[in-house]
């Protein structure tokens, strides 16, 4: 293993260049980490193409209310970064023409783009089947104009998918700031009052779960239960389903990884873990990413990498889902944490 240490090229958030530089490059020697199309081609999965889509993801914008120290967004107050009606007017557009099925709204928290509400509304008229909409929970507290969340979220019957480091509340304020777990368990208790959650309700109430160190997440099953016990009895809260989704080397946790000196043990980990069954399943062969300014993206990840879909079709002005599906899926060695034990997607573990 190489030893030269990245934090002297490493001032504060990497730049997406640079990022790229270290996870194709770093401290290994050449060689030394397997590129991850020659892990993927060794099972015939190269190149990555695209399946039918099915999942129009949506980024409304990197504003948030709190500042997650896992975020691959870098999500927080201060940013700027905002989805305008206009482009939002060209989703709409493409979600009348396209077959796609699921509209995901993710952020910063999505809640506090101003036109969210609206755009709910209209996506709703457009004919989506199935909302989800990416809570961090206490946007539901954060003040008062967001208090009746819940209730807009039940009247829509969107799919609430919600972060939840954990049931205990030192390791959810650690991951995510002072006071969190309480708000989080107060917007979880709002959410069971109107019937998310609830064994027998088609309100979809889901939590997901990031590790909060170097270190892969466990047996999502097994942590589904130790939730389900543990916020039932402490608090008389249910929910549905528990994803646990693994921290990709990218942005905030990138900085950490590297700050701590974990970097390098880290994409060890990743690549010995590397499941070659969960290729199958990744999110990118089912899904596109829509950035706050309207650009394409093959998932998320890569979104915050700028790296743009391989086509001439780059924006949801231009969107051509024939010209879009004759692609090749833009990867990387950030690609190591979708396929690391069970693999991991927006949805949860894939294998």
């Amino acid at each position: 293993m190489a030893t030269k240490s990245l934090k002297a090229r490493h001032n504060g958030l990497a730049e997406k260049n640079e990022q790229l530089k270290i996870l194709n490059g770093g401290v290994f020697e050449e060689g030394e980490l397997p590129y991850f199309k020659d892990k993927i081609a060794l099972t015939g999965h190269y190149p990555l193409r695209p399946k039918k889509l099915e999942i129009f993801q949506i980024n409304l914008g990197y504003m948030c209310n709190q500042v997650c120290e896992h975020c691959h967004v870098d999500a927080g107050p201060d940013r700027k970064e905002i989805m305008t009606r206009e482009t939002m007017q060209y989703c709409l557009e493409v979600i009348r023409n396209t077959g796609a099925h699921t509209l995901d709204l993710t952020g910063g928290a999505p809640e506090m783009n101003p036109d969210f509400r609206w755009f709910v509304e209209e996506a709703a008229k457009a004919g989506i089947q199935d909302f989800i909409v990416r809570s961090n929970l206490t946007i539901i507290r954060a003040n008062k104009k967001y208090h009746d969340l819940p209730e807009f979220f039940k009247k829509h019957n969107v799919h609430v998918v919600s972060s939840m480091p954990h049931y205990t509340r030192g390791k959810t304020d650690k991951q995510r700031g002072d006071g969190v777990f309480d708000k989080s368990i107060k917007a979880l208790q709002e959410l069971n009052a109107v019937g998310y959650g609830l064994p027998d309700s088609e309100l979809k109430l889901d939590l997901v779960y990031n590790p909060s160190g170097a270190f892969l997440p466990g047996d999502q099953v097994a942590m589904e239960k130790d939730f389900k016990k543990a916020l039932k009895e402490d608090f008389d809260i249910q929910f549905h389903h528990l994803f646990a989704i693994t921290n990709l080397p990218i942005s905030r946790f990138l900085d950490y990884l590297i700050a701590t000196d974990n970097y390098e043990d880290y994409m060890y980990a990743l690549v010995e873990a590397y499941n070659p069954s969960a290729v199958e399943n990744v999110m990118c062969t089912n899904t596109i990413s829509v950035s706050w300014d309207g650009w394409l993206y093959d998932c998320d990840f890569n979104q915050m990498l700028e790296l743009k879909v391989d086509s001439k079709i780059k924006h949801i002005k231009d969107y051509n889902e024939d010209i879009l599906n004759d692609r090749d899926i833009i990867i990387s060695q950030h690609c190591y944490g979708c396929t690391a034990g069970a693999g991991s997607s927006c949805q949860g573990t894939v294998a």
